[in-house]
């Protein structure tokens, strides 16, 4: 890992780069899975409950072994991981391709493509930003890798609507898995552990038991699990049932599309803006004011009456807002515990994220099955927005204090 070629790879440019590209491709992917809704549930024949128990798997097992994989990339490396993950990625896709029932979808789409996100999204590929840049800009770093899952929602969402209507669902998740394979490719960027450099100045030496124990008695840490919670509720709830809420009330399934690249593209300067102000401000503050924001646009949504022009409107207010919080969470955790273990400890709070997307991509659809309605699903994102608002303010968010070796 010392040869100049790996070294010019640490390069912080490079690593930032590449780990946004890498966001990008992964998650502009995941992003368009709520389009597939309509025409997978007709043709594999089940409900959207089915459907929704699929995302939900996914999310949860997204988050159940981020913890395994950061602390993976932050012993071995994140290239090795993401090369790991992007296969598995693209085996998922397949497998989903070819599922011919409701069991099929929930092994393909929801446990291999869930496992699969884990290595290739945004835990893994921070921690490698993480280490190569300075404290007072590592908020910054890590808005401009958020913003590239923004870019990939812009980009890869219209794409699949567009080979969704020419060639079908089976053709297209063809086509999403040769783009995720090319995660394996960018890995090479962020390939290596960097024990040294900014990122780890004047840090203690300090085992994974012992980062995992100090974690586990802060009390700012459970809040930033209890707020990162409601994040994962509020985005899988919108990508997942979005489309389908807006073709109910007679606006098509096209304008779903149009919705959801649009929160991508207005969430590349949110999740640069909240990662700029996340190094000149509080960032706790600032995670809260983001909450009770999408609270305040989701009541507004409810509220006018809906229409071509207030959906836009309401996809870019919640698409500035989107993926603003992961700058500034993970940047939490950084200044609190330090770089070291970052991608575990970060994992552990996505892990949170990620049972709360469990529950909005499934909790929303069994609410819709039952009811034959959103509302009430709407009504606790609400709720859900200004509970996490307040949680975030009593947060200590100073770094701990630790005992140098002797």
């Amino acid at each position: 890992m010392s040869s100049p070629a790996l070294s010019a790879m640490k390069r912080p440019w490079i690593v930032i780069a590449c780990a946004a590209f890498i966001v990008t491709l992964a998650m502009g992917v995941r992003q368009s899975f709520g389009l597939f809704l309509p025409q997978m549930s007709v043709d594999i024949g089940i409900s959207r409950s089915d459907f929704g128990l699929a995302m939900a798997l996914q999310n949860l097992l997204f988050g159940l072994v981020q913890p395994f994989v950061g602390a993976l990339a932050d012993k071995h490396g994140a290239g090795r991981v993401v090369v790991g993950g992007a296969l598995l990625y693209a085996l998922g896709l397949i497998g989903a391709a070819l599922a011919t029932d409701a069991i099929g979808l929930h092994i393909s789409f929801g446990i291999f493509i869930g496992m699969a996100q884990s290595a290739t999204t945004f835990v893994v590929v921070l921690g490698a930003v993480g280490r190569v840049v300075s404290p007072e800009k590592r908020s910054s770093a890590f808005g401009i890798v958020t913003a590239g899952g923004s870019l990939g929602q812009f980009l890869v969402v219209p794409l699949a609507s567009m080979l969704l209507g020419d060639v079908g669902y089976h053709q297209t998740l063809w086509i999403m898995a040769g783009l995720v394979a090319l995660c394996g490719l960018l890995a090479i960027g962020v390939a290596g552990r960097t024990d040294g450099g900014p990122g780890f100045a004047a840090e203690v030496e300090q085992t994974a038991r012992e980062a995992l124990r100090e974690a586990s008695v802060h009390r700012g840490f459970w809040l930033l699990n209890a707020g990162f919670f409601v994040c994962g509720f509020h985005i899988a709830f919108i990508a997942t049932h979005l489309p389908a809420y807006l073709d109910d009330k007679g606006l098509g399934i096209g304008i779903g599309a149009q919705v959801l690249a649009l929160v991508g593209l207005f969430n590349i300067l949110g999740s640069y803006i909240f990662g700029r102000a996340g190094d000149v401000l509080r960032q706790k503050y600032v995670l809260s004011g983001l909450y009770v924001a999408r609270s305040a646009v989701i009541a507004l949504f409810l509220f006018l009456p809906l229409a071509h022009v207030s959906a836009l409107v309401f996809a870019g207010a919640m698409g500035f807002l989107w993926l603003g919080t992961v700058p500034l969470t993970s940047g939490i955790v950084g200044r609190i515990f330090g770089i070291r273990y970052l991608s575990m400890l970060y994992g552990i709070v996505f892990l949170s994220h990620q049972v709360g997307s469990f529950f909005g991509a499934w909790m929303a659809g069994l609410i819709f099955d039952a009811t034959g309605s959103y509302n009430i699903a709407w009504g606790i994102s609400i709720a859900l927005g200004l509970f996490a608002g307040l949680v975030h303010l009593p947060i200590a968010d100073a770094p701990v204090r630790r005992l140098q070796p002797a």
